[in-house]
């Protein structure tokens, strides 16, 4: 009997497979397309630890280490550019809100500040101050290639014995007596007693085959690519937090995006223009010198949402050893390394390196608690 199947192939589960065989755990993944197919191939690729919640912020401090050491251990390049993270700041609530969670940050070790809009329009040259009122920065943040994290944890998963099976989607998950017997396949059946869900988007559909209800839902983000052009040296992730439009530098170009609030919950992945009207204002309003600079290429992607934009992991009370780690909302590429490990102590019964109790579906039931700094 295998020891534990983790379904899913982006960064959640081959992190999971990872961690989980270097502890020497038998352990098998499976993907129903390729690794990385799915939201993780089609992430912004920012890896940052300012958050307003403190669970948040020690599962991204946890995982900015591991991608900075993630050459020796998995042991790949995955060009992590730590050029840092630049919130842009045009309301006093929200000037307020990252002034308490600089505070809070600073006290859990993350070098954020407070800062003038002279000195973030230093720190990113293409944006226009018009507006602003503040900025918030942590220089240690900034983005890496998700592709590669994923190649990177799978290749190590395997040189540790996992087995990684793509293109082998699951069918059903058999519980017995609320105790998991197996997972069939579209190939086969694989009796284990331990299930680890990070379907990501697909998180809820997979939680049905066990009887567990994960309330996550699929929304669509796009993506687009400008054409190469003088991109200023060592510009940070930059984010105008009132509109949702961000950049970062991607090869010669930047890799830019923001949220469409009339997108609607589904699998749709199409690649459309119906937002780029709303995307060129928020273009022209905070970095005009953009406007003149043209689209190569986009992508659409989905979001995993969950009902209040936290994540949701922890281990079913009714199906024994049924573990799932889903729903981020935009900010699951940067907390892999650390779910990963999180999912690892759990599958062990060891106290997990960072306190994930906050986050179990249980919450969902009493008061939620929303994290304040995402897009």
């Amino acid at each position: 009997m295998t020891d534990v199947v983790v379904i899913g192939g982006g960064v959640m589960g081959v992190s999971t497979a990872f961690h989980l065989a270097e502890a020497g755990v038998g352990v098998v993944l499976l993907e129903r397309d390729t690794l990385a197919s799915g939201s993780t191939s089609r992430a912004a690729g920012g890896v940052r630890a300012q958050f307003s919640d403190p669970v948040n912020i020690s599962l991204g401090l946890r995982s900015l280490e591991a991608f900075e050491r993630f050459g020796t251990r998995p042991g790949a390049e995955i060009d992590l550019r730590q050029h840092g993270y630049l919130f842009l700041l045009d309301n006093p609530a929200d000037v307020e809100a990252f002034t308490r969670s600089v505070s809070l940050q600073n006290s859990m070790g993350v070098p954020s500040r407070m800062i003038s809009v002279s000195e973030a329009c230093a720190l990113s040259p293409l944006v226009s101050g018009e507006g602003l009122i503040a900025a918030a920065y942590s220089p240690r943040d900034g983005h890496c290639t998700p592709e590669a994290v994923v190649q990177g944890y799978a290749a190590a998963a395997r040189r540790l014995g996992a087995t990684i099976r793509q293109h082998c989607a699951v069918t059903g998950i058999t519980v017995t007596d609320g105790r998991i017997v197996g997972i069939s396949t579209e190939q086969d059946f694989i009796p284990a007693s331990v299930v680890v869900c990070t379907a990501g988007a697909w998180s809820a559909s997979v939680g049905e085959m066990a009887g567990v209800s994960l309330p996550v839902k699929p929304l669509r983000r796009q993506i687009r690519v400008t054409e190469p052009f003088g991109v200023p040296p060592g510009l940070p992730m930059t984010i105008d937090f009132g509109s949702t439009f961000y950049f970062h530098p991607e090869g010669a170009g930047l890799l830019i995006g923001m949220s469409d609030p009339d997108q609607e919950y589904g699998f749709d992945l199409r690649v459309s223009d119906e937002w780029l009207e709303r995307l060129g204002i928020a273009v022209a309003r905070r970095a005009p010198a953009l406007g003149d600079v043209g689209l190569a290429h986009g992508w659409a992607g989905l979001y995993e949402i969950s009902p209040d934009h936290n994540a949701i992991v922890g281990e079913s009370p009714h199906v024994s050893r049924f573990l799932y780690a889903g729903g981020f909302s935009g900010h699951g590429f940067l907390q892999g390394p650390a779910i990963g490990e999180v999912l690892r102590d759990l599958v062990l019964g060891h106290t997990p390196v960072v306190d994930v109790s906050a986050l179990d579906v249980r919450r969902f039931a009493g008061t939620v608690r929303p994290e304040h700094n995402i897009v």
